[in-house]
């Protein structure tokens, strides 16, 4: 064999050992087996009144803590609408609210729970995060654009300005940011 042919079956031969360690180190390992959640912590996960995207009986539940002031909930809203459409049934997504931005984000999550009383929680989602730039600037907010917003997508604005002053909202808050800390 001359030169050329042994430095061309040595760089062969490299090549093939390099794919195999690379196929090697990236092939898929077992899927470890979830733990369940503690039953305290479960409780702190997902009341009652938490709002839910997708099948409630879904397998595979994602709670999400979501202030919808957040321009990074904004931002991740699509991803996980992406995991929910490839998922098809079996992932559901509970949202959780924390009200970490002051007054326009306890006010965009008091106009939610109105959308969700009057049933129009997801096109009223939907349009909040949309249009999130235009009242949720974190240098000048204007919450009081939130109520008309929604109004564009079916929420009864009369019917909804009763409703987010409602003692279960005010509730809903309260639990929420105390299971935030939990």
């Amino acid at each position: 064999m001359n030169r050329r042919g042994l430095i061309l079956s040595v760089l062969a031969l490299g090549a093939a050992g390099f794919g195999g360690a690379t196929w090697f180190a990236n092939r898929p390992g077992p899927v470890a087996e979830a733990e369940p959640v503690a039953p305290e912590l479960a409780e702190a996960m997902i009341r009652p009144y938490s709002p839910i995207l997708g099948p409630a009986d879904a397998p595979v539940t994602i709670v999400e803590f979501f202030d919808p002031a957040c321009e990074a909930c904004r931002a991740f809203h699509p991803i996980v609408k992406d995991i929910m459409a490839e998922h098809g049934d079996a992932v559901r997504v509970v949202i959780r609210y924390t009200p970490f931005h002051g007054a326009a984000s306890e006010e965009a999550i008091r106009v939610l729970e109105a959308a969700r009383m009057q049933d129009v929680y997801e096109p009223v989602l939907e349009a909040v995060l949309r249009e999130q730039p235009r009242w949720a600037s974190h240098g000048a907010p204007e919450p009081g654009l939130i109520l008309q917003i929604a109004a564009t997508v079916g929420l009864d604005a009369e019917a909804a300005r009763t409703q987010v002053l409602a003692p279960d909202v005010v509730a809903i808050l309260n639990q929420d940011r105390a299971d935030v800390e939990t």
